[in-house]
């Protein structure tokens, strides 16, 4: 092997780690600002749930807001995908400080424990319902959807003929 053909090899590997390098800053960035606009989502949701007395938490109102904002257009799916997977991979810390209030508050949960597991276990059983509930209602929503453009395209194309 020739000098140059290692001096190559060399440029051509500092080339391609620089490139990785620039493609995780620009991961990392995309990630913080998909963050960013989550939380200014839940922000705003949150100020809105102040404002106007809503007997609902303000991430619940968020999360109908960025449904509402990804039904209409207002925004894409990749826009929010990177930093909502970042933060459901990470979702484990978000749980820390219920587990230290749990520790915390001990006699507690000796002395009421059996509710808090009722509570808890039949608030997971609603919730779980509540999604089965809506997923079904969407996929029903999607294919009837699909249904409909799939018989205006025929119809279109009948009139054409036509």
């Amino acid at each position: 092997m020739t000098a140059s053909t290692t001096t190559a090899k060399v440029s051509e590997s500092a080339t391609r780690n620089v490139g990785g390098v620039a493609s995780l800053v620009r991961r990392i960035g995309r990630i913080a600002v998909q963050s960013a606009l989550l939380a200014l989502v839940w922000y705003a949701a949150d100020a809105l749930t102040r404002v106007t007395h809503l007997p609902v938490p303000g991430g619940v109102v968020g999360l109908v807001l960025l449904l509402a904002l990804l039904f209409c257009g207002g925004v894409t799916p990749r826009w929010v995908k990177a930093g909502a997977d970042w933060l459901l991979s990470d979702m484990l810390l978000f749980f820390i400080p219920a587990a230290v209030a749990a520790v915390k508050y001990g006699g507690l949960f000796r002395a009421d424990g059996w509710r808090l597991a009722l509570v808890v276990v039949g608030g997971t059983l609603m919730v779980m319902v509540a999604v089965a509930f809506a997923v079904e209602q969407a996929a029903r929503l999607e294919r009837r959807l699909a249904l409909r453009r799939v018989r205006d395209s025929r119809h279109s194309r009948h009139l054409a003929r036509a």
